[in-house]
């Protein structure tokens, strides 16, 4: 491996459109393409280790622990899990992160000497669904020393395994490549989009955007979420009045949180379509 390079990847097993809004939440520049049916790759364009982040210029910090917290937070806001490869000029390794779990991570040597727990790669295999025979033989491989591989290779080697899974980077975009490399390679591909922080407001429409995406967008906005706001505020008003005539607060407080569920289901929809169309 180049002694002097350093870089990071960070792979997320869903598709640019799915990974473009919560990537927008990192407040980091990064550059999004596609690396596979299933999969798409975010490649920073700062180098925030060095102090040079678009989060400011403080005091610098290892790559695998930058990247790592970018993984971890993209993981929590989704569905789909979030792979970290990183390497400088002493060490390499990744970190899976995947919802709330505690992240897992694996560690090689400059030389490619193993440096993590084999139980790592037993639950990188399951979490990732992995076969738990033949592609977990294969993860093992790269716990075990070998002279011939660096840690370059070992990196190469995960990504061998992942093919299976669909993963497909770019030609350039691999272990072992400078992170201005790797920035020059991924804004080439055809339909890279740049990834930028554009304040709160944006910040937040981006939320909803990802929120909409999700397995909870049709309860949150279309035909499915405005039937179920209309059913509120017809249970709501009889409620509320019922139970206003029988002086039954409990009642009437039930009527009422109905009515303001279904206003406010009715008022969001009102609200992100007017925004759509500005």
């Amino acid at each position: 491996m180049n002694a002097t390079s350093t870089g990071a990847l960070l792979l997320c097993r869903a598709d640019p459109e799915t990974v473009r809004p919560l990537a927008h939440l990192l407040r980091e520049q990064m550059l999004l393409t596609r690396a596979g049916e299933e999969w798409s790759v975010l490649v920073p364009e700062g180098k925030p280790w060095r102090g040079t982040g678009a989060s400011g210029g403080g005091e610098p910090e290892p790559v695998d622990r930058v990247i790592g917290g970018w993984a971890g937070a993209l993981a929590v806001g989704s569905t789909w899990p979030v792979l970290a490869l990183w390497w400088d000029a002493d060490r390499a390794g990744y970190t899976l992160a995947a919802g709330f779990r505690r992240p897992v991570g694996y560690i090689w040597l400059a030389d490619g000497t193993p440096a993590g727990e084999d139980e790592a790669m037993r639950t990188f295999a399951a979490r990732l669904g992995l076969d738990p025979v033949l592609d977990l033989q294969a993860l093992e491989e790269l716990t075990r020393p070998d002279p011939d591989a660096d840690a370059e290779a070992r990196l190469r080697g995960l990504l061998a395994v992942l093919t299976r899974t669909g993963l497909m980077l770019p030609a350039g975009l691999g272990p072992g490549e400078s992170a201005d490399r790797l920035r020059s390679v991924a804004g080439v591909q055809r339909g890279a989009e740049r990834i930028e922080w554009a304040g709160w407001r944006d910040a937040v429409r981006a939320e909803l955007d990802a929120v909409e995406s999700s397995s909870l967008g049709p309860w949150v906005r279309g035909p499915r979420a405005r039937a179920i706001a209309a059913v509120q505020l017809a249970a709501g008003l009889p409620l509320l009045l019922w139970g206003a005539r029988r002086r039954s607060g409990g009642w009437a407080a039930a009527g009422a949180v109905l009515l303001a569920q279904g206003a406010l289901g009715l008022a969001y929809h009102r609200a992100r379509a007017a925004a759509e169309t500005r």
